[in-house]
Order: structure tokens, then sequence, then C-alpha cells
């Protein structure tokens, strides 16, 4: 223990400067490796942790460098140095506290009032600090140190380690990619860990508890300063959080492979529109053709009859594939996405067996990529044919709105619903996975004779 001491001592400036190194190297490395194209919220968020890294970083090399420029600079200018140091350690916390807070379902409004609310507790306690404490500077400079680290470090250290680990559970996890589960979630533990080494244990000796818990008394006891251990913490966070940046490639991957599989249904609409245009329907006419040349020279009234029926049928199956040949051929986002829910309410085939009623919240000139409006009203096609089939429903009532790049969109109806027990089929499934795509969340909320909603959100990207 008296080597291990002797050695902490000779190599202090080192030290310090290796701390501050991780937490650089930190911001550095999550900076330089961070995707603002992603649609993951993580993608925006690291920007936070990236500043935290830096500026805590530069807060460290403060206790390096300005002990050294005393000797060079006014007592002035080092006050100011000082005070700035102080100010980097504050803004270092605030960053940490806002990257956990941004990963949580906390409103935005809130979001900011949280380290609002202990950046101002810390201010006032600062202020009534006793006199003899601020008449002293390097005293007064460990005490605004130790209820910085109280009020703004420790809960913001924590903030970040929940705010990450649920992230983690309720957005990545279901995307099945696990090893980036556990980095996330060991991100978080040492986030845990550096929110106790660094937030409770203080310099100052003042007032309880850093009169008993501080950095003399945990290198008494230890053998070396708390700032290894910190040190460890920030390189685990390093490590981690590098290792978890792996999903920014793996999200890239997959959107190769969807825009792969995209061309590849849009080859195939179109191998299937030439082949209905050019086979089926000229052999239907045909058919038509036949019927009716069969019904001129038909004598009996009978089979006239049912010449005419035949006929009937054979136009209506025409009808049907050239509609679903225009479907088949014309992409979803060639009119604003309003109209096309409208078509959708005037549809005959859902027109003529339940009441169907549009609620439209939206800009009439949005217009949705080919990709989201596709799947958006795939899902609603696959509602309302649910609807029919199974719901026995007389309304339908669908709602569609815009919050902040966020839409939504219900198809709520007054069926019969299917319990508690939803035994979910491809059509369910179909919906989720589309949702999914579009990087949204699918709910269906049903009951018996309670009727069932469909709630559908995703951001979208406007111009």
């Amino acid at each position: 223990m008296l080597f291990l001491r002797e050695f902490v001592e000779l190599n202090a400036q080192l030290i310090l400067f290796a701390y501050g190194l991780v937490f650089f190297i930190l911001g550095l490395s999550i900076a330089l490796q961070s995707r603002h194209s992603s649609n993951l919220a993580l993608a925006r968020s690291l920007s936070w942790l990236a500043a935290f890294g830096f500026t805590h970083g530069l807060y460290e090399w403060g206790d390096l460098f300005i002990p050294i420029q005393t000797a060079y600079l006014s007592p002035a200018t080092i006050t100011v140095l000082y005070v700035f140091q102080i100010l980097l350690l504050v803004v270092s916390f605030v960053c940490l506290f806002t990257f956990g807070l941004s990963l949580s379902n906390l409103p935005a409004r809130t979001r900011w009032r949280v380290p609002i609310f202990f950046i101002g507790l810390w201010l006032i306690l600062t202020i009534l600090l006793p006199p003899s404490v601020r008449d002293d500077p390097l005293q007064y400079r460990n005490a605004v140190d130790a209820l910085a680290r109280y009020f703004i470090g420790f809960p913001g250290g924590l903030a970040a380690a929940f705010g990450l680990r649920h992230y983690a559970l309720r957005k990545i996890a279901p995307l099945k990619f696990p090893h980036i589960v556990r980095m996330l979630r060991l991100a978080g533990l040492a986030m845990i860990f550096y929110a106790f080494l660094s937030g409770l244990i203080p310099r100052a000796e003042l007032f309880f508890p850093s009169n008993l818990l501080n950095t003399r008394s945990f290198a008494a006891f230890f053998g070396v300063p708390p700032s290894v251990f910190r040190s460890l913490a920030g390189l685990i966070m390093a490590m981690s959080m590098t290792r978890a940046m792996e999903i920014f490639d793996l999200e890239t991957k997959r959107m190769v492979e969807t825009m792969e599989q995209e061309q590849m249904l849009a080859n195939e609409r179109l191998r299937i529109a030439r082949k209905l245009h050019d086979g089926t329907i000229q052999q239907v006419y045909s058919a038509g053709l036949l019927v009716e040349a069969s019904r001129k020279i038909a004598k009996n009234e009978a089979v006239a009859k049912r010449l005419d029926r035949a006929a009937s049928v054979l136009n209506d199956v025409i009808l049907n594939l050239r509609q679903n040949l225009g479907e088949l051929q014309s992409s979803p986002s060639d009119v604003p996405f309003p109209i096309s829910l409208k078509k959708i309410v005037n549809d005959s085939r859902y027109a003529s067996l339940v009441d169907v009623s549009l609620e439209i919240d939206l800009p009439a000139d949005i217009f949705l990529s080919p990709k989201e409006s596709e799947h958006i009203l795939s899902i609603i096609h696959e509602a309302l044919a649910n609807v029919i089939k199974h719901a026995r429903a007389r309304r339908v009532e669908i709602s569609a709105s815009l919050e902040k790049n966020m839409l939504k969109i219900m198809i709520a109806d007054d069926g019969g619903g299917f319990g508690e027990q939803i035994d979910e089929g491809f059509g369910l499934q179909n919906m989720r996975d589309r949702a999914r795509l579009l990087s949204g969340q699918l709910d269906i909320i049903s009951s018996e004779n309670g009727g069932t909603t469909v709630n559908l959100q995703l951001p979208i990207r406007l111009p």
C-alpha cells in the first residue's frame, strides 16, 4: 500500500493528464462515429455525451495546467481560470444530464426543466455559503465544486445511466441486436459507477458529507485517488459506447436491404402489371366477346339471361383488373397524403360494407416518401379488411394528425373486438412489421364488445 501511495504521489501529474485524456477521447470517439442521419434517437442524443467528454476532459486538465500558470499569471487571471474551470464542470454535468433525459419518455419541456431545477438549486446554495468560506478563494472553489457534484453531477450520472438502459431495452432490444444491448447496458453501469465516484467524492471537507467522504479520505482508504477509478469508468464508457455505435452500421445495412427488397417488389409489380395488361385482361375481354356473340344467337330466354349475367360478371372482372393494374403501376407518393387517405374512405369496397369517417389534421400539401406512403396505406387497408372480415362493425373512424414531426393515425371500429387474447395471424404481424420498418410503433387495443382501436405512430421527415 505504501509503494502504491508513493507511486501515485510521484506520478500525480501524469495521472491527471491521463484522467482528462480518457474523457477527451470519449468525446472524440463519439463525435467521429455518431450518425445524425440515423432514425434512432440515440444518434441525436450522442452529441450531448460527446460534449460531456470534451468539457469534462478540459475541466480535469485544468487541475494540471492552472497551477503551472500561477508563476506566470496574475492572481486575478488565475481566479478567472478557476471560475472558467468550475463552469466547465457544471456544463459537463449538464450535458451528461441532458443525454440521459433525451433518451427517456419525458416530454420535451420536462427534459429541460429537470436540469434547470438542479442548476438553480446549485446556484442558490453557492450564494448561501457562509462569508468565512466565500472570503477564502480555495475553500470557496472547493465548496462550489462539491455542491456541483452533489446536485448536478450525481443526479446527472444516474439520469444518463438509467436513460441509456431504458432506451436499450425499449428501442434496441426489439431490433434483435443483443450484443449492442449488452454494450449499452455496460456503458450504463459505468455511468452509475462514475456518478457515485464523481458525484459523491468531492475535494471539500467543509460540510457533511464531504467532511467524511472526500478525495483525501478515499485515497487514504484505497491507496489511490478517486481519479484512477473515475478514469476506469470513463474508459469503460468510451469502449462500450464505441462498440455500441456499430448499431448505425447495422441500421444502414438494414436500410440497404430494405431498399433492395423494395426494388425487387417494384420490379415484380411491373412484371405482374404487364402480365395483367398483355395477357389476363385480353383473355377475359375475349371471353366477354364470345359470351356476347353467344347471347345474340341464343334463342332460349333462360340461357340468354344467364349469358347476360356472365357478360356482366366478366365486365366487372375487367374493371377490377384494370383497377388493380393502376394500383400496381402508380406510386402512393404521387399525390398528397391526405388525398390518398380520402381515396381509401371513398373506396366502394369499404364504403358499401361499413360507414367509414375520416378526420384529418394535416397540411393539405403534405407528401410522404414512397416507402412511407406504401407501408402506411397498406396498414390502413389491412386494418379495414380485418374490420370487414372479423369485427361485424357498423362504423369505422380514421384520424390522422401531425405533432412535432410525429405522424399519428388511429383506426377505431365499434365491432365485437377479440378480447385480451390476441391471436396474431399474418395480417396483424405484417402490420407490425411495416410499422417497424418505418421506425414507428403500432398498438392494438381491443376488448370483447368494446371494438378495436389501432394506433400507429411514426416519425416523418418534412421538407
